[in-house]
C-alpha cells in the first residue's frame, strides 16, 4: 500500500481565506499544500467579482470597530493597488444634521485618520461620488474580484502543492500528526499542522474532532440592473461606491447605450439556495432607492438583468473565527468571514501565519492588534461556553456611528 502524502502544513479550502493564508506562509519561505473540494481556487462565495472593502463605522462594540480598522489597513496594503473602483461614500441617515467637527471627532476616536475617512458635506459628496448626501468619504476604499485575486494568490510555485476536487470530511489524530480523510474514511493526506478555511463545511470537518462551532449560512444576492439613458435614474447613478443599507458600485455603459448598475445585497439567514430570486431583485431595488435617497423614483425602471448569489458563512456574534485550537494542537481555523471576506482574510493571513510559524506578531502589534482582540476572534470564545458581550451581533451598516447632533458623545 502506498502511504499518503505527508505535508508540514495543509490548508483545507482554496477560497479567499485559505488562499491568503497559504500565500502569506509561502512568502515567508515555507511550503504549503492546499486542498480544495472544487475544480480550483476561487469558487463558491469566493467567486464574488464585486466585493468591496472599507473601514466600518457601524454601531457595535469597540472590538468590532478596532478589528475592521486593522483589517482594512492590512487589506489596503495587500490589495489596494488592485482595486477595480476606488473611493466609497457612507452617507449619514436622513434627518441627521451634518456636523463636520463632531463626525471628525468620532472618526478620530475610531483610529481612522483623515486620509482614510473624511467627513464630507452633500456638495462635496456630489463632487466626489455623484450623490448629494453628506457622510463619510473613504478615499482608499475599493472593490476587488475575489475570484481573480484568489487565483492570483495561488499561482503555481515550487512551495505550493494544490490538490483539487478532493473533499476532506474528517480529521484524525495519529501520534504527532493529523490524518485527513474523505467520507469513506480513506486517508487522503497527513500533516503536522492543518488550517481549516473551508467556509461552512468547516463546521462538519471540525465536528469530527469534537469541536462545535456555531456556524450558519446566509444567502446574499446582488442584482444587475439595466438602466435606460432616458429615464430619471440615469442622471443619479453614482461615480463611486455607495455603502450603508446595502451597497452599489459605479455603473458602466453597455454597447447599446444602456447603463448596467450593480446593487446588493439581500440577507437571508439559514438559507443555502443559490438560485436567483425575483423577490431579492425587488429588495435590491428598494436598497437602490435608499442609497441614492430617491424614494420617489420609479423602481420598475431598474430592470433586472442578471444576478450573483453567494452563500456566506457567519458565526453567532458576526465576528470571524480566526486562530489556533489549543485543545487540538496543530489545528488552526479561519472561517465565518461573512460579507467581509476582503477584510477578514487579510487579517487571517497575518494572524494564522504568525501562529503557525511562531512569528513575533510585530506588524499586527504596530497596527494596534492586542491579545484581547486575538481572544475576540479565537475559536475558544465559543468552546469556553461564553461569548464575549457586546460584540458584533448588534452591528450593521444600517446603524452608522455618526453623531446625531453637535452634542453627541
Amino acid at each position: 500500500m502506498i502511504a499518503p502524502q505527508h505535508h508540514g502544513i495543509v490548508v483545507i479550502g482554496a477560497g479567499i481565506a485559505g488562499a491568503s493564508i497559504a500565500h502569506e506562509i509561502i512568502s515567508r519561505g515555507y511550503a504549503v499544500c492546499v486542498v480544495e473540494s472544487e475544480s480550483g481556487p476561487g469558487t463558491a462565495c469566493s467567486s464574488h467579482p464585486y466585493a468591496i472593502a472599507h473601514p466600518h463605522i457601524t454601531r457595535g462594540s469597540a472590538t468590532l470597530l478596532q478589528l475592521t480598522r486593522i483589517a482594512f489597513e492590512l487589506a489596503l496594503a495587500r490589495w489596494g493597488d488592485q482595486w477595480l473602483h476606488r473611493g466609497a461614500l457612507h452617507p449619514i441617515k436622513n434627518g441627521i444634521e451634518f456636523n463636520r467637527e463632531a463626525i471628525a471627532l468620532q472618526l478620530n476616536k475610531l483610529g481612522l485618520r483623515p486620509e482614510i475617512a473624511l467627513p464630507v458635506s452633500a456638495e462635496e459628496a456630489s463632487q466626489l461620488a455623484g450623490v448629494a448626501r453628506a457622510g463619510v468619504w473613504f478615499a482608499n476604499a475599493g472593490m476587488l474580484s475575489l475570484e481573480k485575486t484568489t487565483q492570483q494568490l495561488l499561482q503555481p510555485c515550487a512551495q505550493l502543492t494544490q490538490i483539487n476536487q478532493v473533499k476532506i470530511d474528517a480529521l484524525v489524530r495519529e501520534g504527532n500528526r493529523w490524518l485527513l480523510t474523505d467520507a469513506a474514511k480513506n486517508i487522503i493526506l497527513s500533516a503536522d499542522k492543518v488550517i481549516v478555511a473551508a467556509g461552512l463545511p468547516s463546521k462538519k470537518i471540525l465536528s469530527s474532532i469534537q469541536i462545535k462551532l456555531p456556524l450558519k449560512p446566509v444567502r446574499g444576492q446582488l442584482s444587475f440592473f439595466r438602466v435606460k439613458p432616458t429615464n430619471d435614474w440615469a442622471a443619479r447613478l453614482p461615480r463611486a461606491i455607495i455603502c450603508g443599507d446595502g451597497y452599489c458600485i459605479p455603473a458602466n455603459r453597455l454597447e447599446n447605450g444602456d447603463m448596467r448598475w450593480i446593487v446588493g445585497s439581500s440577507f437571508d439567514e439559514n438559507e443555502t439556495d443559490n438560485h436567483p430570486r425575483s423577490e431579492s431583485d425587488r429588495f435590491n431595488q428598494e436598497q437602490a432607492a435608499g442609497l441614492l435617497n430617491y424614494a420617489e423614483g420609479d423602481q420598475s425602471e431598474l430592470m433586472p438583468d442578471g444576478q450573483f448569489v453567494g452563500i456566506r458563512c457567519v458565526a453567532g456574534d458576526r465576528l470571524p473565527i480566526i486562530g489556533a485550537l489549543p485543545q487540538r494542537p496543530g489545528i488552526f481555523v479561519a472561517t465565518a468571514l461573512g460579507s467581509r471576506g476582503i477584510l477578514w482574510s487579510a487579517l487571517a493571513a497575518k494572524l494564522i501565519a504568525d501562529q503557525v510559524l511562531a512569528g513575533d506578531f510585530a506588524l499586527l502589534a504596530r497596527l494596534g492588534f492586542t491579545s484581547a482582540l486575538a481572544a475576540a476572534l479565537a475559536p475558544d470564545r465559543f468552546l469556553a461556553g461564553a461569548t464575549p458581550p457586546a460584540l458584533g451581533a448588534l452591528a450593521s451598516n444600517s446603524n452608522p456611528i455618526l453623531p446625531p447632533s453637535p452634542r453627541a458623545k
